[in-house]
């Protein structure tokens, strides 16, 4: 059994939204336990609207206090120790809870992070992973908001950690990495890809293939793409953005007039189905990898499913040991990098 500490009062769409997600959790998997961290009040009504009960999988765990998306993160955190966010977090620290789960302001989430649980050994920084949809699957994008400066070595890390999760989580034998630059000859880009390329070649257990660039991400060439948080949060921005755009387009032509109404009947199930792949809530939220246990951070608009399959992304990763994977890994790389950043 997995234990699940949710933020219920995390989220544009928050308490219902979190709760509905966490029951359809429950329904899909009987090894999944969900703590559900808000005030107790709100949370007893929402359940009884809804026709459920707290149980041994369900339980309520009251938190009063809110941080909202406007404070700053590192005094709320420090301030509000009855916040949802503050003692979910304190769940994992103290092992009554194996991952928690929020869609709620991300600066609180990632300075909570830090702050409570603290770094694995090795780890130089801690990046967000996010699964984006491809034409020919999936991959894996990180840093895409934690760390908006960024050191070579820390680059290097990430590459490491994103070839880790897409073997052991992915089911991605052989992944692809590639490191964002604005082309893919040698000569381009920054100080910071220059000093990185280097590094990250003599890295011979990943299978780093050079640069890549925006472009070429929606067409998947390549399984785990490495940049700093700044670059990667604009770009997965601007790549949901887009896809957002194209559906409405998509849905509003196929619906313009009569000739295209009866097209679109005959594509129904296959544009239903293309569609439905390039819906980015399927893979859950995106983990802060390198920390002293699971913290994860959903879209702030998520709703019920993207909720759910949070939760259970939470227990596939608790279940393949990712986090032990990783300490191992990056204690031996940070001792490499670390030489290389004295000379």
């Amino acid at each position: 059994m997995v234990t699940i500490a949710l933020d219920v009062l995390g989220g544009d769409n928050a308490p219902g939204s979190n709760i509905d997600g966490a029951l359809l959790a429950l329904k899909k998997s009987e090894e999944v336990r969900v703590l559900m961290f808000g005030p107790e009040g709100v949370i007893k009504e929402e359940l009884q609207k809804r026709g459920a009960e707290v149980s041994d999988r369900l339980v309520i765990v009251d938190a009063p206090e809110f941080i909202s998306q406007e404070e700053h993160p590192v005094a709320a955190i420090q301030k509000k120790k009855e916040s949802s966010i503050v003692k979910g977090l304190m769940a994992v620290k103290n092992g009554e809870a194996d991952a928690f789960l929020s869609a709620g302001s991300s600066g609180a989430v990632l300075a909570g992070g830090q702050l409570k649980l603290g770094r694995i050994k090795g780890a130089l920084r801690t990046p967000l992973a996010t699964v984006i949809p491809t034409a020919s699957g999936i991959s894996l994008l990180l840093d895409c908001g934690a760390n908006v400066d960024a050191r070579p070595e820390w680059l290097c890390q990430f590459a490491r950690m994103g070839d880790i999760y897409a073997r052991k989580l992915l089911g991605i034998k052989e992944p692809v990495v590639k490191l964002v630059n604005i082309g893919s000859e040698d000569e381009k880009g920054n100080a910071l890809i220059k000093a990185v390329r280097p590094m990250m070649e003599s890295m011979k257990d990943i299978n780093y293939q050079g640069y890549i660039e925006s472009r070429d991400i929606p067409a998947g060439a390549a399984d785990v793409i490495v940049t700093d948080a700044w670059t990667g949060n604009a770009m997965l921005k601007l790549y949901e953005g887009t896809a957002s755009t194209l559906v409405k387009l998509i849905k509003s032509a196929i619906t313009s007039d009569t000739k295209s109404k009866i097209g679109a009947l005959l594509i129904k199930d296959k544009l239903k189905e293309t569609l439905k792949s390039f819906d980015a809530s399927q893979y859950g939220g995106a983990p802060l990898l390198g920390l002293k246990g699971l913290v994860v951070k959903c879209h702030g608009n998520a709703k019920a499913a993207e909720i759910s399959n949070g939760i259970l992304q939470c227990a596939d990763f608790v279940g393949a040991g990712i986090n032990d994977v990783l300490s191992e890994a990056l204690q031996q790389d940070s001792a490499i990098f670390q030489k290389d950043v004295d000379k």
